[in-house]
């Protein structure tokens, strides 16, 4: 009986030949002295760029879609990749540091301004020291209530639920330390500024994800979230503020519940009544958000809100 398998060739090698291809070589120099410098020509235009390789062509105008969709779709595979299904979002002023850090502070200031008493900028800042060494105890409830959402993220019967800030100082900082306390996942939004920043180091490193567009990140900061907690912040607090109360008094987006951390600072930074009272917001918009001053206040609000939907936020496992 003839062995059928001696018929069939042995596989070819996956990567390397035995005989190189005519393309394998450049054009020899003895057939055109010239070939050389026109081949170096050639390979280091920007057109015989890989499209992925090329960092200008990348970065053009023209590409700009692209990099959209890059931005929305490499941070919704990395929190999927880190089974992060829910997120409470955490903004506030990056201003607001550790009480021990703000007295150090305004100590600093003080001996400056008594070697020049007569210095009013100096004076002015000093006052803005006190007031920010006045609500540094924000700082410790961000990071008591971090550590509230970490420990809920933990439990083994519920989705993954973790702590997002914008991955910077003061109030996002104390958040996410907050998690990182009790060892629980934890992510920060970055945005790329002109200038040099860094983000606060206790975002989990493949959790701490770096946006170019604002819109891009803004569109991460709602599409997982559970809650939005705003402790007393500036334009960027007010900013995701008002663009939550607004996706949810139109209905873009599902309601969750709206924590204002602070009263006394919000209703003075904000004059909601005055809103209300000139009919440019209605009575249940006013209703959208309520004010907590304690990390267990706010947490456990947050739960009862869900709870009311008759969809709780995570089971007691």
């Amino acid at each position: 009986m003839t062995d059928k398998r001696a018929k069939v060739p042995s596989p070819p090698h996956p990567h390397r030949r035995n005989e190189p291809l005519p393309s394998q070589s450049p054009k020899s120099p003895v057939e055109d002295p010239d070939a050389p410098t026109r081949i170096a020509a050639i390979m280091q235009s920007p057109g015989y760029r890989l499209a992925e390789q090329d960092v200008e062509f990348l970065g053009s105008d023209a590409m700009r879609g692209l990099r959209l969709q890059l931005e929305y779709q490499k941070p919704e595979l990395l929190l999927e990749e880190h089974a992060i299904a829910h997120t409470i979002v955490v903004f506030g002023s990056t201003h607001i540091c550790e009480p021990g850090m703000a007295r150090r502070h305004v100590e600093a200031l003080r001996a400056a301004v008594a070697g020049k008493p007569g210095d009013a900028e100096l004076a002015r800042r000093l006052a803005a020291a006190e007031r920010i060494l006045a609500r540094s105890h924000y700082y410790d409830v961000a990071r008591a209530f971090g550590r509230l959402v970490g420990e809920a993220g933990r439990n083994p019967g519920s989705p993954c639920i973790a702590v997002m800030t914008g991955g910077g100082p003061g109030i996002m900082e104390a958040a996410n330390r907050g998690s990182f306390d009790v060892g629980a996942k934890t992510v920060g939004l970055n945005i790329d500024l002109p200038h040099e920043q860094y983000p606060n180091p206790y975002v989990t490193p493949d959790l701490c994800l770096r946006f170019h567009y604002f819109a891009l990140r803004k569109l991460h900061f709602v599409m997982r979230a559970k809650a939005l907690v705003a402790f007393p912040g500036g334009f960027g607090t007010l900013d995701e503020l008002f663009e939550i109360l607004t996706l949810v008094q139109t209905r873009k987006m599902k309601p969750v519940p709206i924590v204002l951390v602070g009263q006394e600072y919000w209703r003075r930074a904000v004059d909601f009544d005055f809103l209300l009272d000139e009919g440019v917001i209605a009575k249940e918009d006013h209703a959208l958000f309520w004010f907590a001053e304690t990390a267990d206040e706010i947490w456990q609000g947050i739960l009862h809100w869900h709870e009311a939907t008759g969809q709780p936020l995570y089971s007691v496992g």
